[in-house]
């Protein structure tokens, strides 16, 4: 009798044993979960922390000895042959609108862009990087920003109305950096935008197609040899091209008919010249707008002093 009663009771406890095998399985399941997440969301951190460590590590440090705060450009030797990684970029600005090329002007070398902005407009980094400067020159750039990019190229965005970073600040392509404007050696509001390398400038339009709101593609291959012919052809293709429909100047001092994406709807943008001695009195006349009107899309006073060559917009 006795060994039945224990029998039984060994079943009993077998059974109860086996039972609370899935349970047990599932406690450890369930203390297993958080540690799972943990170790994902630690995975994610050192996936971050690698790209981080593997943009600083660029190929810019190869390129300049030091960091200089003084100078927006100092020439250095350039390589026979570079490649520009230009993937992960930020179009600068929204505007479409090139208002002079890269080249020969006005009897001396213009080393960038002139991209048609407005004062205020939003004004980004093209590509991750380091702030190098954030300083005024009333003589030339007016308020500009220098940004040392992990690709090797130096941008320069000049002519700002507000500078919204710091020198030595890390930035990440499309942050905001500053806002268009007119100041320093300006006729207008607009960007004057430059690729440097080696503190030699290049043209932006081998790396940077502002109709298209593009890169040329995912990198620019550099070579001494090439370059003359090769920005040439990018002027030629990328350019302020007089007489297409993009931009046109003509004799009765149209600076430019533009199409402009404006909160992605596409409307007709019209632009004049200002000639020696005109007024906006005169020039409200001759386009047929109010003084008003023209005060308001330019951002401007009536009783504005106006310069000879400034460009304004009256539709």
């Amino acid at each position: 009798m006795n060994l039945k009663k224990t029998i039984k009771t060994f079943a009993i406890s077998l059974m109860l044993a086996v039972a609370a095998v899935p349970a047990h399985g599932q406690d450890l399941l369930a203390r297993q979960a958080p540690v799972d997440r943990k170790m994902a969301a630690v995975d994610t951190i050192m996936l971050r922390s690698i790209s981080v460590r593997e943009e600083s590590e660029s190929p810019a440090s190869e390129l300049y000895a030091n960091w200089d705060n003084r100078y927006a450009h100092r020439a250095t030797e350039l390589p026979e042959n570079y490649r520009i990684d230009l993937r992960h970029f930020c179009m600068p600005t929204t505007s479409r609108v090139i208002t002079s090329n890269f080249g020969s002007r006005w009897g001396r070398q213009h080393k960038g862009l002139d991209i048609k902005v407005y004062i205020g407009d939003t004004i980004r980094a093209a590509f991750s990087g380091k702030v190098r400067i954030v300083r005024y020159e009333g003589g030339g750039y007016g308020k500009y920003i220098v940004i040392r990019h992990n690709n090797g190229l130096e941008t320069i965005y000049g002519h700002l109305s507000k500078q919204l970073v710091q020198e030595n600040q890390d930035v990440r392509a499309g942050d905001v950096i500053g806002l268009g404007g007119n100041t320093g050696r300006s006729t207008g509001s607009h960007l004057h935008f430059e690729t440097r390398l080696c503190g030699v400038a290049l043209n932006p339009a081998l790396m940077f197609d502002f109709r298209e709101q593009d890169v040329t593609g995912d990198y620019y291959a550099f070579s001494r040899a090439t370059y003359d012919a090769e920005s040439a052809t990018a002027t030629r293709l990328r350019g302020k091209q007089d007489g297409s429909t993009m931009a046109r100047e003509n004799s009765d001092n149209d600076f430019a008919t533009n199409k402009r994406m404006t909160s992605g709807l596409t409307d007709q943008v019209q632009y004049h010249k200002v000639a020696k001695g005109e007024t906006l009195e005169a020039i409200s006349k001759k386009r047929g707008v109010s003084i008003e009107k023209i005060c308001k899309l330019n951002h401007i006073t009536k009783t504005m002093r106006l310069r000879p060559g400034q460009i304004l917009r009256y539709s």
